[in-house]
């Protein structure tokens, strides 16, 4: 039986190659020897086997150490064979007899272990959870406090400092307060992601803040000049005459910070409110205004 030269079959010269280059000769000699590249080829079709069959034996390391004994007794001989011999196997076969003698069914070769790999140190797995803090919170930083459960269900505590200005959604991560590391290796960490809440007062829309105003209808009439408070300063805000419900003021640099030391924009959306209840003097005026208005909202 003709001694088959898997490494000559991948185009290779040495048997000292990693699985990089393996791979690499392999895709090389397929593509080349393809059956869809060389139709009704008959030797080129079992070629093709041939590199399958060397690729499956070289790219498993117990047959390739078997096979490595039998090529170094054999290299001399077969070096100097420089032409390509057809192999011997029975009809519709994957593998040669050559392999099926040496090798029998791959599928019934014992697989490598990972003895060396489960004694690798190995980093622990990380651990999420959420922490919810208010806009302000968010705003200036605080120092907020967190239960997480551990694995043995006990509840462990931790002081957790919110920088200023951090993002919706960000996370903090505590180092080396996640699962415990296997065969030596570190902890995983505590990663806590940070949910900004909305109040009664601001509405976090990316790095802009929205806030509603509130005015009468003689304000939004006459306009006016209004004061409000904003998430850290008082704003001086301008209503000009005829502003509508839902109309937005925006206030540039008075929103939430963008991390870049820059901050978004104050939205400021109007709010015209009615008096619930009215004294005498002020159903007068209003009575008065009726009468004399020509407006009609219902006409637009």
């Amino acid at each position: 039986m003709v001694f088959k030269d898997y490494y000559k079959i991948l185009g290779l010269e040495t048997s000292r190659v990693n699985i990089s280059e393996l791979k690499a000769a392999y895709r090389e000699q397929a593509k080349k020897y393809h059956p869809d590249v060389n139709v009704a080829n008959r030797e080129l079709e079992e070629r093709f086997k041939d590199i399958n069959e060397a690729y499956r034996v070289l790219s498993n390391t117990i047959t390739k150490r078997k096979y490595d004994r039998m090529w170094n007794r054999n290299v001399g001989r077969v070096k100097n064979n420089s032409f390509y011999e057809e192999s011997k196997r029975e009809k519709d076969s994957l593998f040669s007899d050559f392999f099926n003698m040496f090798f029998g069914n791959m599928d019934d070769l014992p697989k490598p272990t990972n003895k060396k790999k489960e004694n690798v140190a190995c980093k622990g797995e990380n651990v999420e959870t959420e922490l919810n803090i208010s806009i302000e919170e968010a705003f200036r930083g605080q120092e907020k406090s967190i239960g997480v459960r551990t694995v043995e269900g006990k509840l462990k505590k931790f002081k957790v400092q919110v920088p200023a200005g951090i993002q919706n959604n960000e996370k903090i991560r505590i180092v080396g307060q996640g699962k415990t590391g296997k065969a030596g290796g570190k902890n995983g960490d505590l990663l806590i992601r940070i949910k900004i809440d909305n109040d009664e007062q601001f509405k976090l829309e990316g790095y802009n803040l929205r806030k509603n105003l509130y005015l009468t209808p003689w304000e939004a009439a006459l306009s006016t000049k209004v004061t409000i408070n904003g998430i850290n300063e008082d704003v001086s805000v301008y209503i000009p005459s005829g502003i509508q419900s839902g109309d937005i003021i925006p206030i540039k640099n008075k929103g939430y910070k963008d991390g870049k030391g820059g901050r978004g924009d104050l939205l400021l959306e109007a709010k015209i409110m009615v008096p619930k209840k009215l004294n005498e003097n002020e159903k007068t005026l209003f009575k008065k205004l009726n009468e004399i208005s020509r407006f009609n909202p219902r006409s637009y």
